[in-house]
């Protein structure tokens, strides 16, 4: 099972560098904990084994592109901020595992607007909708809950509770959750009405069902896994995939209940002031 690390990782002190004299005046730097610890990363990345990715804090420039219509339009809005604020600039933002981009991206909000995030959630006891002001800060990291086939591979096996098949899978990167929006964009374009967000998840996850390989079969194989096949992979996955624990304590002001609810990364993560 994935640990959690004990201390938040968005709440350390800043510090300056070189990035100072480029500007003309001090620019604080955050040093960010990678949650896969770049073990998932090529020997040829620059981030293969690397623990750490420094941030520059986000500035007026990097809100010149949060309020860009183009960037929002395209769907790079949020690529572009993740290369604008590291610091390292051979690395591709759209390259880096999506638990990795969540955790450079918080440490960006909390350097830009501070640890406090308000916003909109339903009670789930009630159903009744509250505001309620999340910290940041208080985050934890969730390290990667198993070893990858090889080192420095982004590659796992599960075998299949039902039919006993042995998958081979990847965890999804920038460029993959981009591409599958773009596919769900089309699939509205055209008028499909059912979404298809579990396959093609799977789809865009999975390597090979037991040794089969081939996209065209691998797609038939995936929409007709027995539903108890497809939740054990989706649950394993989740269960070991690296990333922010995006999980806190709330209590409704309606019901006076106390429910551990999702953050929901609404309008205002990065645009605070929107209501």
């Amino acid at each position: 099972m994935p640990e959690l690390t004990g201390s938040s990782p968005f709440n350390q002190p800043a510090h300056l560098n070189s990035l100072s004299q480029e500007v003309g005046f001090e620019i604080p730097v955050e040093t960010v904990p990678l949650p896969s610890k770049g073990v998932l990363y090529g020997l040829g990345h620059p981030l293969s084994n690397e623990e750490h990715v420094e941030i520059k804090c986000m500035t007026a420039k990097e809100e010149d592109l949060l309020t860009s219509r183009a960037l929002i339009k395209n769907g790079t809005v949020i690529s572009k901020l993740l290369q604008s604020c590291m610091l390292n600039k051979i690395i591709d933002p759209d390259d880096l595992l999506t638990g990795d981009r969540n955790a450079i991206l918080i440490a960006i909000r909390v350097t830009g607007y501070g640890s406090d995030y308000g916003v909109k959630i339903d009670c789930p006891e009630c159903n009744e909708q509250f505001e309620n002001e999340f910290s940041l800060n208080s985050l934890e990291i969730k390290n990667l809950g198993a070893q990858p086939l090889q080192p420095n591979m982004n590659l796992f096996s599960f075998t299949l509770p039902i039919t006993k098949k042995e998958v081979h899978f990847k965890l999804l990167t920038g460029r993959d959750e981009a591409e599958l929006l773009e596919i769900e964009k089309r699939r509205k374009k055209i008028g499909q009405q059912v979404e298809a967000s579990v396959t093609g998840r799977l789809s865009k996850c999975i390597v090979s069902i037991g040794g089969v390989s081939d996209g065209t079969k691998l797609a038939r194989q995936v929409a007709n896994m027995p539903a108890g096949d497809s939740r054990a992979l989706r649950k394993y996955i989740d269960d070991i995939e690296p990333s922010v624990e995006m999980k806190q304590w709330v209590t409704c002001p309606s019901c006076g209940e106390q429910s551990e609810v999702n953050i929901p990364l609404g309008i205002s993560f990065f645009w605070p002031d929107t209501k």
